[in-house]
């Protein structure tokens, strides 16, 4: 999947969740930052199958705080299978729950905030500080 394709995707993923895109780079990692209240920060590097590089994503964080929460989400991408990144995104939000205060998936209120961030009046999330190169 071109780089273009998976920013978009990100930012289609981000409209529906608390996390912003903050930061794209195809450069060298092919790296798209994230960001949510209160301060959880993570990234994912992407595959890059024309030129053969790595063949998975990775998600990792410079926060030490939300590194033990990201475990699940690699645990899930090394599994068997390729992943699409949607799937990895919403491993990661799974796997963020907990210190996003939000409840657990079997909850009916998660429904509920799903749709309070949609109906929202300017939910259209500003993209600030994206690059795309």
């Amino acid at each position: 999947m071109e780089f273009k394709q998976l920013v978009e995707a990100a930012e289609k993923w981000c409209s529906s969740n608390p996390f912003d895109l903050i930061f794209a780079e195809e450069d060298d990692e092919r790296r798209l930052d994230f960001y949510a209240e209160p301060g959880i920060s993570f990234y994912v590097l992407c595959p890059d199958n024309l030129t053969g590089g790595t063949d998975n994503f990775h998600v990792w964080s410079e926060s030490e705080d939300c590194l033990p929460f990201l475990q699940l989400a690699q645990d899930y991408i090394s599994s068997c299978g390729k992943k699409t990144l949607l799937e990895v995104l919403e491993k990661v939000f799974t796997s963020f729950r907990p210190l996003l205060g939000l409840p657990d998936i079997d909850d009916d209120s998660f429904e509920h905030y799903h749709a309070d961030v949609e109906g929202e009046p300017g939910a259209d999330h500003q993209q600030m500080g994206v690059s795309q190169q």
